[in-house]
């Protein structure tokens, strides 16, 4: 790889040590993720979940010259990643589904990163141009067929033999490989939408207007506005209720929940509406790439506590979906307002595309953030219950503290394979990890490698200039779950 200036390095110390598995790994710019996996990994999220694993799809499909691949490592339970370059000298290993993993570089042609941008400028605005009508008519169909797949398997869980089910989590593992593949599509798709409208913008306006920019991304017709009418027709049955009032005057959701049971209507209302809003949108968890937290498919729970607050509040869906919906229909008139002529047409057509796109941010988390990572979560699920039945491990979670390897070992060897003493011995990590205050970034920041567009999503470059031991740091509590940093 040619030389980089170097504008900082940390490779570990007594606080924080990392056992760096090669000189080419230290050389990386390694950023931590608390964006989607604040927490200490567990060994099956980091083993096949990890949403970096159809990264080298995306930069081969888009062709960019800025990167080729982006690895993973767990650094004192955490999780760290980091860009490779596409460099042909450039050789490193890393580890994905718990095998050896060469990161991809191009072959043979060390101009590769200077040729292959023109490729990623000429085809970047069909996908913008076109993204919204193939998500809509062919991605989402496509995905809905996989989940509706699982969650078939996942309804008859007691019924299926333990030894099918390690093949439905074959199925689901390539279920979460395509729809993160679909993911990395639609990111790019919209960048491309994004950047359109910001470049006609400046062209047309002779500046880019932020905020005006940011309220065009947003959506008023996606499936989370559709969970929160969902839950907004459940708020208005319960306070024509005395009876369903009664249970959520109570104080939390594990309260609600048992004061609900103890009624015929408490328990209809429990089958028949919160059960149904928990099979169409209850998958996603509070830190939803993550298997090891429970899902609100599983657990009623957080769904009447998040039930309780629209009652006490008086939640207006209604309202505030057409508030939002107003805001964007003025955004677009200002958008618009003044112009004529062929600078009109090509705002408007512009815009036209970036609304269609809007709704895709949401879409796609429910679809693929949360929605295939918790299918995935509930599949292994499904086969620690099996295992408990078997009297080989204790709690049907106990599958998410092995790597993929080791279940396979426990299920071909069910007699002999001692999983329970691994279990024990991770969950005992993750107490540790947990004590642990894990470090921004680690590795060789460089010129090139702080260039990665990517990493504004984690605050840098301007994060690398906090000082470790001067940054102020709040975790979000579970309903807003996220990490503010400042001076201390």
């Amino acid at each position: 790889m040619a030389e980089d200036h170097i504008i900082k390095q940390f490779l570990g110390d007594d606080d924080f040590p990392v056992k760096w598995e090669s000189e080419e790994e230290k050389s990386l710019f390694w950023v931590y993720d608390d964006l989607h996996c604040p927490q200490p990994l567990s060994p099956m999220y980091f083993d096949i979940g990890g949403w970096w694993l159809t990264c080298d799809h995306m930069f081969r499909r888009f062709g960019t010259p800025f990167a080729s691949d982006w690895i993973a490592k767990s650094v004192n339970g955490y999780l760290y990643t980091a860009a490779v370059p596409p460099d042909p000298n450039f050789k490193i290993q890393a580890s994905e589904y718990g095998n050896l993993y060469t990161p991809r570089v191009p072959r043979d042609d060390p101009d590769y990163a200077q040729k292959i941008g023109n490729y990623l400028n000429a085809v970047l605005p069909t996908y913008g141009l076109h993204f919204a009508d193939w998500w809509r008519e062919r991605l989402v169909p496509e995905m809905q067929r996989n989940l509706k797949y699982l969650e078939s398997k996942i309804e008859s869980s007691d019924e299926i033999p333990l030894m099918e089910w390690a093949t439905i989590l074959e199925d689901a593992m390539d279920v979460h490989d395509r729809h993160w593949k679909i993911h990395w599509m639609l990111n790019f798709a919209q960048l491309s939408s994004t950047l359109n409208v910001r470049a006609i913008m400046e062209e047309v306006r002779g500046e880019v207007d932020e905020v005006l920019l940011g309220r065009l991304q947003n959506s008023a017709a996606d499936r989370n506005w559709d969970s929160l009418e969902v839950l907004w027709t459940l708020k208005e049955e319960v306070k024509k209720s005395d009876v369903l009032s009664s249970a959520f005057a109570k104080d939390t959701g594990a309260e609600i929940l048992e004061e609900l049971r103890g009624t015929p209507e408490g328990q209809g209302f429990l089958d028949e509406k919160v059960n149904a809003w928990q099979r169409e949108f209850g998958w996603h968890a509070v830190w939803s790439h993550e298997f090891i937290f429970t899902s609100r498919f599983e657990d009623p729970i957080p769904v009447l506590d998040v039930l309780k607050g629209y009652i006490e509040s008086d939640y207006d869906y209604p309202s505030a979906v057409k508030e939002l919906a107003d805001d964007i229909a003025a955004a677009s008139a200002q958008l618009l307002d003044g112009l004529e002529g062929e600078a009109l047409e090509k705002m408007k057509a512009a815009n036209e595309i970036n609304l269609k796109m809007a709704p895709l941010t949401p879409d796609h988390h429910f679809y693929i953030d949360q929605g295939t990572n918790a299918h995935l979560r509930v599949v292994l699920i499904c086969i620690g219950r099996k295992l408990v039945d078997q009297g080989v491990l204790d709690e049907p979670n106990d599958v998410i503290f092995l790597k993929y390897n080791e279940l396979r070992y426990l299920l071909g060897d069910l007699e002999n394979y001692d999983a329970r003493s691994i279990v024990k011995a991770r969950r005992e990590e993750r107490s540790d990890s947990e004590k642990i205050r894990p470090r921004d970034w680690i590795g060789t920041a460089t010129e090139s490698h702080l260039a990665f567009p990517y990493l504004s999503l984690w605050g840098f470059p301007d994060r690398l200039y906090i000082e470790h031991a001067e940054a102020a740091r709040i975790t979000g509590i579970a309903a807003s779950p996220g990490v503010v940093e400042g001076s201390a």
